[in-house]
């Protein structure tokens, strides 16, 4: 199928940096619209960009953007995204999960006001977009929903090791497969993607070991490239699936990822290992 995005809408929750951003670059070099629905109005001291300057950019590349200044947890700032979406670009083709909350504390150490921050944008976030866009979804001639989550790893090795975070990352993939399965007949495509290893992103900087970990990080482009791949196929083709961001690329021929940068990529095998 055509890797064209003329004349499709994406609804994105975040997307004024990092992965989310890439995929919106992606989308719009291909002349795809894209809404998005982002709490950056304003510049952060240690984030990069706001929801406006990806807007720009968004543009720059080639796409047409609209920018929701919201939150994935306020149900009237998504339904106002959804209307956006319908009333400027003429309805909702894809609809990007990719606003999430990370905390790797224990869950002695984790405070219940983080975790319910995670439970809120991460699971319920997810449900809440998807439900919107749902009824748009169902009307489009290639609906396509992608979460940006990680495969269900059951092990006791892993899921004892971050449990408040693996529950609302594990919380979003559960959503997503029940998705695919619920409209399987229409169809609309629900997947998952997630990266083989870090990718170099201002949470990985701040959170997970600093310029350290970016430079042993991949390029967001690699998550990007793959959400491209995935969204470009016919509705219902390809749904129901945790895909890994190295399997989708070596399935679509490309075997050299030395481009996506990272000197000894630092593995993610906390979600990639088998249970």
């Amino acid at each position: 199928m055509s890797k064209s995005f003329e004349g499709r809408t994406v609804v994105m929750s975040g997307g004024s940096r990092g992965i989310g951003l890439a995929i919106a670059l992606a989308v719009a070099h291909r002349g795809g619209n894209i809404v998005l629905l982002a709490k950056t109005d304003q510049p952060h001291p240690r984030l990069p960009g706001t929801i406006h300057t990806a807007a720009q950019e968004i543009e720059d590349a080639g796409g047409q953007a609209a920018a929701i200044v919201g939150d994935v947890r306020n149900d009237a700032d998504i339904e106002r995204a959804v209307q956006t979406a319908v009333d400027t670009f003429g309805g909702v083709d894809i609809v990007v999960n990719n606003a999430s909350v990370l905390d790797l504390s224990s869950t002695a150490d984790v405070a219940m006001k983080k975790f319910d921050l995670m439970q809120a944008v991460n699971t319920r976030g997810t449900f809440a977009l998807t439900k919107a866009c749902l009824p748009h979804l169902i009307k489009s001639d290639n609906g396509h929903i992608l979460t940006l989550s990680p495969p269900l790893n059951l092990s006791p090795n892993w899921l004892g090791a971050h449990p408040a975070y693996l529950m609302a990352k594990y919380g979003m993939t559960l959503a997503t497969l029940g998705f695919a399965a619920e409209y399987a007949e229409v169809p609309v495509s629900a997947n998952c993607l997630w990266p083989q290893s870090t990718i170099a992103t201002a949470a990985v900087a701040n959170l997970l070991g600093g310029d350290e970990t970016v430079s042993h990080s991949r390029s967001p482009q690699i998550v990007a490239d793959c959400a491209i791949e995935i969204l470009s196929t016919p509705a219902g083709s390809l749904t129901g699936q945790t895909l890994i961001d190295v399997d989708v690329l070596r399935a679509a021929g490309h075997t050299d990822l030395s481009g996506y940068g990272g000197t000894d990529p630092i593995s993610l095998d906390i979600f990639v290992d088998e249970a």
